[in-house]
């Protein structure tokens, strides 16, 4: 089995080259010139877009193909100061260099909207706010020309008092969204409501591939083991891993997410590296079954946890290094 791994957004090595600078929504407002303010925050969106740039050519340098953008590229688009703002035509140029990039390296790139986007939601105004979420993270992959390969991570969302009707309510609504979101979506378990297995069920019934996130799973479970649930995450993916939604791209591996607990009192924040031997164990678990797998690293210290992962698998039997950022599990 062919291991990537990738990081989240931010780089713990680059200096100075962070894609989520931002202003405040009061210092927008306090701003006396709004067209001056405006050109201000798209200025900020094309730093960000450029600094991801620079993180994407830092990334080829040690051959790490799997890449999360950060969600923050524009400021305070969709807050409801910024009404009728449209940035993408003034930030295309920097958009289209980040996705010819991408393209020319094989990179695997992806966003994980923030957790107030919810289709679970009861309230009209939350979903609402939560499509045009959505909307808006499609039309950053879209302006960046990559297919839908590219994805936008996801979980159910809250309970709200009744966990069947919420989970039904996050089906129904769900199924409301436009195509070319929906074929853009994956699903992840969490780790307080709804777990692999009720995950697994939503992503079988609506045909869309399940990320497993190991550490969300290890803390919120119905007993299984997550190598017991792996044949049927796997089958999410579509045969032999191709994406059911015809991506147009001959492989695309199954995704999981991982990260360690930060100390035994507060299990469900994140370390800030993670530690070898459970990933590694599993790694070897589904190894048989899955050609090609690709990792996401949400630790705290980002590409500096994934270069001291690949140390600490590195040495260890049946694990054979690929470059910087790939194992083989033989």
């Amino acid at each position: 089995m062919i291991v990537r791994f990738g990081y989240v957004a931010m780089s713990a090595i680059v200096e100075n080259a962070s894609p989520s600078k931002t202003m405040t929504a009061t210092r927008f407002a306090q701003l006396p010139d709004r067209e001056a303010a405006v050109r201000k925050l798209e200025r900020i969106a094309a730093e960000n877009l450029q600094n991801t740039l620079r993180l994407l050519r830092h990334n080829r340098a040690h051959d790490i193909r799997v890449y999360r953008f950060s969600s923050k590229l524009i400021p305070l688009i969709g807050h409801e100061l910024l009404a009728g703002w449209d940035p993408f035509p003034v930030l295309a140029e920097e958009f289209a260099a980040i996705g010819a990039y991408a393209r020319e390296h094989g990179m695997r790139t992806s966003f994980h909207p923030d957790h107030f986007t919810v289709l679970s939601t009861p309230r009209e105004v939350v979903l609402r706010n939560s499509v045009k979420d959505l909307n808006t993270h499609v039309r950053m992959l879209e302006a960046m020309g990559l297919n839908e390969a590219s994805k936008c991570n996801i979980h159910i969302g809250g309970t709200y008092g009744d966990k069947t009707a919420s989970f039904e309510r996050f089906c129904r609504q769900f199924q409301e969204l436009d195509d070319r979101i929906k074929r853009r979506i994956t699903l992840e378990n969490d780790d307080k409501t709804y777990t692999a297995l009720e995950t697994l069920e939503a992503c079988e019934r609506l045909g869309v591939p399940m990320v497993l996130d190991l550490h969300h799973h290890a803390v919120n479970n119905e007993g299984a083991s997550a190598e017991e649930l792996w044949t049927r995450i796997l089958k999410t993916w579509g045969e032999d891993g191709a994406d059911p939604h015809d991506t147009g791209q001959a492989w695309l591996p199954p995704k999981i997410h991982v990260s360690s607990p930060k100390n035994d009192k507060d299990i469900r924040a994140h370390a800030d590296y993670v530690d070898a031997q459970p990933l590694l164990a599993f790694l070897q678990a589904v190894a048989p079954q899955t050609p090609r797998l690709d990792v996401m690293l949400e630790a705290k210290k980002k590409d500096a946890a994934l270069l001291q992962l690949m140390r600490d698998v590195s040495g260890c039997p049946g694990v054979r290094p690929l470059g910087d950022a790939s194992v083989e599990i033989c």
